[in-house]
């Protein structure tokens, strides 16, 4: 306000006369006449003086009232202080006459504390509760928590969020149950949150979004049931840092599905990325991006962000324009990883001493039809990034793969499986520390199953889903990089992180839960079809190997790995191959990929392929993608507990076709004997005839 001054000031006037006057009258008795009365005439203009003087000079009008706290009540009291000491020693100095009764200075100190301390306190009060606009408030609500932060948010809320009147806080256990935080109540939640609502007339619940993904998925069936509104609210740290304003959405999919926060070991990361120069490949891309972000957090000298998309590329450089990135030097690089002339000449001109490898092709059934250019793209350029990271003594290259990678029946998670083998194998004598980090699926991540759910609900259905029992693990885009830079400062080069996914989601829950989000009955509004794996796709994903079972944790939430030994020649030979393979068949290119992956599988494996404890192994093969003969031309085989079963129904096969039981594990085995122990294999196949 351009008047402030001109306002308050009168204000804390009245409020020092005030203040001085009580004082004597509390000295005094309330008998103010003859000498008292003299002495208050005399001594008010100079007081008031010496304490309007402090007030502008210390700019106590300039601290808002509506946002008082603590903090201002100390600040005042210090600027009352300061002003009883110099009524203190001008009295001492005795130029004014009457003199001053020393009693009467130390009372007036207090009342004026506590008169600044009342006027700050009604006027918070009225703006938060008593102002007429509130008192008529309809939104009833409560939130999901009661501790420090709650309390703080819950003043934010009244303060930004008018509209809503927080009437009470839930909290998880019975200690805090029947009492007042913030002034409202605290209700525990093992009463229910349908009995909560109804006690407290509440219609909203609030959630602040660093709840973990499993109780706000429990917290939003509960409102279903409860006819409950909730409402997601950001976290107190991240209105702090500035990163939100406080605003009120609805929940989606991704707070559904969110996990603890993760503990990041921060002074670490910044330490390998601070001032650095840093390069991301893939940059444009869902992950690519968000490594962009968070990296120009922790300042950088200079990030070089390449990737082949124009269109990817400028929506990135438009983002970045419009914040504030501080000093970091941002370079845009549109080109082709396999372009080894560009490439090198962006690093031998930037000379970067991190690298991020984001750029690869990820869409399973896409690559199956294209394994060429999965191959070109995933493993070559793959390679032809670590060849010049190499070359120019880049410190540390941080690769990301997939856990599709592990017993891949996919040309994509082969192809990825290649490249941690040629990471791997460079690092055998490279200066360079080559770290691959292996992850799930994260969420609305390009061609991610979120947003094609999202617009086959708004064509008004239905869902499709490949198998009632598939899972998937999920992770939000922020906390996957979050894990990537963190592995990226605790990985040691020739490593494999595996990132801790949580616990696998069913695809056909995580369909229903986006019905129900928006407003929507399953089956009633939207129904969900099932329309059988596609070429290329797992019924789960699995992120360990047989012999990376039992892997050491070196954070929190990534796990390293123990694989096995490495051969950099061979690994060397097996991509020549591949090289030579982009330019044969697509059956062709095929073959030379599961050759060369079958080898690596069953090295990581030992000398059986194991499933992982607890757990039900299955994996679905693409027609033609293991076979070697020319003849087959149709099977397809699901592993469970150990057994190979026929995944095809008698009535797929015609007249024509021959079923023919063989000892298959031989193959499987690379010819280590017959009948591996707990494996037998049915394979069905097709022949010419």
């Amino acid at each position: 306000m351009k008047y402030r001054l001109l306002i308050t000031l009168p204000i804390y006037a009245t409020l020092y006369v005030s203040s001085l006057a009580v004082a004597f009258n509390l000295r005094f008795d309330l008998q103010m006449s003859g000498e008292p009365l003299f002495e208050f005439t005399v001594w008010l203009p100079i007081i008031v003086a010496i304490k309007c003087v402090l007030f502008a000079a210390a700019r106590e009008w300039n601290r808002l009232h509506r946002y008082s706290s603590l903090v201002d009540v100390v600040y005042a009291a210090v600027v009352s202080s300061l002003a009883s000491l110099l009524i203190y020693g001008l009295n001492s100095l005795e130029w004014v006459s009457p003199w001053l009764h020393r009693s009467i200075i130390l009372i007036d100190w207090g009342t004026t504390i506590l008169a600044t301390l009342v006027l700050r306190s009604v006027i918070r009060v009225w703006i938060e509760q008593a102002n007429p606009t509130k008192l008529r408030k309809t939104k009833r609500a409560l939130i999901y928590g009661a501790d420090q932060a709650s309390v703080a948010m819950l003043r934010s809320i009244r303060v930004s969020v008018p509209e809503f009147n927080v009437v009470g806080m839930i909290d998880e256990t019975e200690v805090k149950a029947r009492s007042f935080a913030g002034g409202v109540r605290v209700f525990s939640m093992s009463k229910g949150l349908a009995w909560i609502a109804h006690k407290s007339s509440a219609r909203y619940l609030l959630i602040p979004n660093c709840v973990p993904g499993a109780i706000v998925r429990e917290l939003f069936r509960n409102c279903q049931t409860s006819g409950i509104k909730p409402y997601v609210i950001p976290a107190l740290g991240d209105i702090v840092d500035g990163r939100v304003k406080l605003t009120l959405s609805d929940i989606t999919i991704s707070d559904l599905l969110r996990r603890a926060p993760t503990r990041l070991d921060m002074a670490g990361i910044a330490e390998y990325i601070e001032s650095r120069t840093v390069v991301v490949t893939g940059a444009a891309g869902s992950i690519g991006s968000e490594l962009c972000r968070q990296i120009i957090g922790f300042q950088p000298a200079k990030i070089i962000l390449i990737d082949h998309s124009e269109f990817g590329m400028f929506q990135i450089e438009q983002e970045f324009a419009s914040i504030d990135v501080g000093e970091v030097d941002v370079h845009y690089v549109i080109a082709d990883i396999n372009d080894q002339v560009t490439m090198g000449r962006v690093l031998g001109q930037h000379l970067p001493e991190i690298m991020f490898h984001a750029a690869a092709y990820k869409h399973v059934p896409l690559m199956e039809q294209n394994a060429q250019i999965a191959i070109r793209n995933n493993i070559l350029g793959t390679k032809s990034a670590v060849d010049l990271a190499d070359r120019f003594g880049v410190e540390r290259f941080v690769m990301i793969s997939t856990d599709k990678a592990v017993r891949p029946t996919s040309v994509m998670g082969s192809t990825k499986l290649v490249a941690e083998k040629y990471l791997q194998a460079v690092s055998t004598y490279s200066k360079t520390q080559f770290i691959t980090v292996r992850f799930g699926n994260v969420l609305n991540s390009a061609g991610s199953v979120v947003p094609t759910f999202h617009r086959q609900i708004l064509d008004g259905g239905p869902l499709t889903v490949t198998h009632p029992e598939m899972t998937r693990f999920f992770m939000t885009i922020p906390e996957a990089v979050q894990l990537v830079l963190q592995a990226g400062a605790v990985g040691e080069s020739g490593q494999v992180l595996i990132l801790d996914m949580g616990e696998p989601v069913k695809i056909v829950e995580l369909a229903k839960d986006m019905i129900n989000l928006c407003g929507l009955r399953y089956p009633e509004d939207i129904e969900i079809t099932f329309t059988g794996l596609r070429p290329g796709e797992k019924m789960y994903e699995e992120l360990f190997y047989g012999n990376e079972q039992h892997a050491k944790k070196v954070h929190d939430k990534i796990f390293c790995a123990d694989g096995e030994p490495i051969q950099p020649n061979l690994v060397k030979v097996h991509v020549s191959q591949l090289e030579h393979a982009t330019h044969a068949t697509l059956s062709e290119a095929k073959r030379v990929l599961a050759d060369i992956v079958h080898q690596y599988v069953t090295t990581s494996e030992g000398t059986m392929r194991t499933s992982s404890p607890a757990k039900v192994r299955k994996a679905a093969w693409d027609p033609h993608w293991y076979g070697t003969h020319q003849r087959r031309r149709k099977w397809r085989i699901l592993i469970q507990d150990d057994r190979l079963h026929d995944h095809h129904k008698m009535s797929d096969i015609d007249s024509s076709d021959v079923s023919l039981a063989v000892e298959f594990t031989d193959w499987l085995s690379g010819g280590q004997g017959p009948w591996t122990s707990g494996i037998v294999g049915v394979v069905l196949w097709r022949i010419d005839t």
